[in-house]
């Protein structure tokens, strides 16, 4: 069993050894047992201290240990931004789930881009990717130098191995990874799940604003890996994505070497399950934005780079109240997927391992089924359980793959759902 370090963005010190991690300075001449000295950043050095993410690790071996890199011949479906093999469409996309690979396929080769937004070259917007995966990454690692990547698994555990320690992550939990930390992953069957690659800020929680000091996800609830170490003297493969292409090297070690660390630059895991739901209790469906778990703001306030949203399981007892999301056309681009269970505002077509679009001012809601259900229904408390949808929302336009837009998982029909609807009778 892992134990983990708790809290949100925490400054955190550990070591797999007594005595690895200098006391009271952090790069000192020596280093206990002879270890090297690094500082890994996520911001800039002159970022504002409440801003700035940093860590300090201290490991058997240099990472500047390497052959220079060639370029990757796999991840044929890997894409970055910007997002130009096709215009932009304001049509609404939905997708069946994406298969389990026939052969032996590790998480990098099974990615699948659906598409994003901004520029990775300037360090804006997002990438949004799926995986399928059939095996472990055996003796090779991934290093994103582009984003952050915020892991969703819908089908299938994994054991996350990165240089600060393991994340042991299942479906209804997510994994944060940082920028340029290195980590493969061992996966437990079949897996597959759902990747929001962040090339913006970092992930954060959300301000609370008029709800208070507490409520959605707590601080408390993310926990993070203490340190462990692998000591293989036997080669490595590294791949690592940067500026949207993947570049191999090798090496003749483990490189997840790190003995000891301390700082707020690390890997962390959260049970989407303890997000404590903020609902009416008089009338009116509230806002999605509500149900923020993490958000990457951009430079205006309120209007994020993207927001991680979920809809969990929940008592709804609004009076008089249209329950499922009303229909709307927003400013904001929404990608959806379902973890498990069913989605309120769709009775059929989106299913766990799916996913939708629906682009900026795209008029979208309920369809025909959960509509004629809800107008229907008798208005007592009830509680949505068995279901986690969840939503990567961002302010601008989500561009779909060429891959994500001819596959025959899109679903052609997908407008028809909002094609029975009667028009209203003024008498």
């Amino acid at each position: 069993m892992t134990d983990y370090l708790t809290g949100f963005g925490n400054h955190f010190a550990s070591e797999a050894v007594v005595g690895a991690l200098p006391v009271g300075r952090n790069s000192p001449q020596r280093v206990p047992f002879g270890l090297y000295t690094e500082q890994l950043s996520g911001t800039a050095f002159t970022a504002p201290r409440a801003e700035n993410r940093r860590s300090w690790l201290y490991r058997l071996r240099p990472t500047a240990s390497h052959s220079p890199y060639l370029p990757y011949q796999g991840g044929p479906l890997l894409r970055s931004a910007p997002f130009d093999e096709l215009p932009p469409t304001p049509n609404r996309l939905r997708w069946d789930p994406l298969p389990l690979p026939d052969g032996a396929t590790d998480f990098v080769d099974g990615l699948t881009s659906y598409g994003g937004n901004g520029d990775v070259a300037i360090g804006v917007g997002i990438g949004i990717h799926l995986y399928a995966a059939t095996i472990s990454m055996e003796r090779r690692a991934f290093q994103n130098a582009d984003g952050e990547l915020l892991i969703v698994p819908q089908q299938g555990g994994m054991t996350i191995v990165t240089e600060l320690g393991r994340l042991d992550v299942a479906p209804l939990q997510i994994a944060l990874i940082p920028r340029g930390l290195r980590f493969r992953i061992d996966v437990l069957g079949p897996s597959r799940g759902y990747v929001c690659e962040n090339y913006g800020l970092p992930f954060r929680l959300p301000d609370l604003g008029p709800i208070g000091a507490n409520a959605l996800a707590n601080p408390r609830d993310f926990e993070t890996p203490m340190a462990s170490f692998e000591d293989k003297d036997e080669p490595w493969e590294i791949v690592q994505k940067f500026q949207g292409r993947l570049w191999t090297t090798m090496i003749d070690h483990s490189p997840f070497d790190v003995v000891a660390w301390h700082g707020n630059l690390a890997p962390c895991r959260y049970d989407l399950t303890r997000f404590n739901t903020i609902n009416t209790v008089s009338f009116d469906h509230p806002d999605p934005s509500i149900f923020t778990v993490l958000t990457s703001p951009s430079e205006h306030p309120g209007t994020a780079n993207c927001d991680f949203v979920i809809f969990p399981p929940r008592w709804m007892v609004a009076e008089d109240t249209f329950r499922p999301p009303w229909f709307h056309r927003n400013v904001m681009s929404e990608f959806m997927g379902l973890i498990e269970g069913a989605y309120d505002a769709k009775e059929g077509g989106f299913a766990p391992g799916g996913a939708s679009l629906h682009n900026q001012m795209a008029g979208h809601g309920p369809d025909q089924a959960s509509y004629d259900k809800a107008i229907a229904a008798t208005l007592q408390p009830h509680k949505i359980e068995g279901t986690m949808a969840f939503m990567f929302e961002s302010r601008w336009v989500i561009r779909p793959t060429r891959w994500a837009s001819e596959t025959p998982l899109c679903q052609l029909d997908y407008d028809d759902c909002w094609s029975g609807f009667e028009k209203a009778k003024l008498t």
